[in-house]
């Protein structure tokens, strides 16, 4: 994904900046997906494996990205606090 683009994306509820998930959150994210016990904002099971995502600044949500296209839909994004030791990840 091209910088220039992450410079202008923004949380579509929250309007916080984003950044990429590191190396260790993408792996909590997708074990969590493995675990069948992740759901996105509107409520439907995540059961896709993240290959990026990006988080915001408050480390509450993430948006993944697929082909390079960041997914900036409010009811996909996934609540970092329904992943196991994401919480510690960013402390």
């Amino acid at each position: 994904m091209d910088k220039r683009l992450l410079d202008i994306l923004c949380c579509p509820s929250t309007h916080q900046p984003l950044r990429f998930l590191t190396r260790g959150e993408l792996e909590l994210l997708n074990k969590a997906v493995c675990g069948r016990d992740l759901i996105h904002a509107d409520g439907s099971a995540c059961l896709e494996r993240v290959s990026a995502a990006l988080m915001t600044r408050d480390c509450s949500r993430i948006y993944r990205i697929e082909d390079d296209i960041p997914v900036m839909l409010a009811d996909l994004s996934i609540a970092t606090d329904s992943i196991e030791g994401m919480s510690a990840a960013n402390g």
